[in-house]
């Protein structure tokens, strides 16, 4: 009885290649089938089943995909830290990172580029707090605006470096959002924070919360989960 009850309470691994990754099991309340997905950084895989799932199953089904997996733990890019005369994601454009030792540490974004000076060993570091400073500003605007169109107080809202999750409502009413998303397409941003602010009246996915998210919304939440489920991995090569 002990050995069923601690195989039933540890969390399972799956080998994807030559890595040993955890496997998260949630039960979702509308699932009608088993979805597997990996985590956009590859930090564990990600399996949803209906209430009436049996997790031994779910194990069994996740470990017959390992090739499927291995193919999309291969696609991750390598993290590449940002450098002179390169690139940086920005609202979903590239944008040309110019460095020039004199000019001002901080960094200054131009139409055509993002331009800042200073020591170069510490360029990724302060473009990196440009960015988060930027998600801040980006995201609290959509907040509010959102709030407003649901009608509820706009709540404090906090970064986040999570990797494996885009935005979370605590119970507190605290919204914590990945600022990695400020890289991405203003539309699919704002359609997690839109998520995380239906949260605030409904704390879970009911139809209810669908609904709501549906009408503050305002593009088209298929094609911002899409873009997130393809291309969301991507956010993570530039600073890891």
């Amino acid at each position: 009885m002990i050995d069923w009850l601690l195989r039933e309470t540890q969390e399972p691994t799956i080998r994807v290649g030559d890595c040993d990754l955890p496997l998260a099991i949630r039960r979702h309340a509308r699932a009608t089938r088993m979805t597997l997905r990996l985590a956009p950084d590859g930090s564990e895989v990600r399996l949803t089943i209906p209430q009436w799932g049996r997790t031994a199953e779910a194990v069994e089904f996740a470990r017959s995909r390992t090739a499927w997996l291995a193919e999309q733990l291969g696609r991750i890019p390598e993290s590449t830290p940002p450098a002179p005369g390169g690139t940086l994601i920005y609202r979903g454009m590239p944008v040309r990172i110019e460095w020039t030792p004199g000019a001002p540490r901080k960094p200054q974004m131009d139409p055509d580029a993002i331009r800042l000076g200073g020591p170069e060993d510490g360029l990724a570091r302060r473009l990196l707090r440009w960015l988060e400073s930027e998600a801040l500003r980006l995201m609290a605007q959509d907040a509010a605006f959102y709030c407003r169109e649901a009608g509820c107080e706009t709540p404090p809202i906090r970064l986040s470096r999570a990797r494996r999750r885009w935005g979370s409502c605590a119970s507190d009413g605290t919204i914590r959002l990945n600022w990695r998303l400020v890289q991405a397409p203003d539309f699919v941003r704002r359609s997690v924070v839109a998520h995380e602010v239906a949260h605030l009246t409904h704390f879970d996915h009911s139809p209810a919360f669908h609904a709501l998210l549906a009408r503050i919304f305002e593009g088209d939440l298929d094609t911002a989960n899409l873009w997130l489920k393809r291309e969301g991995r991507a956010l993570y090569s530039s600073f890891g």
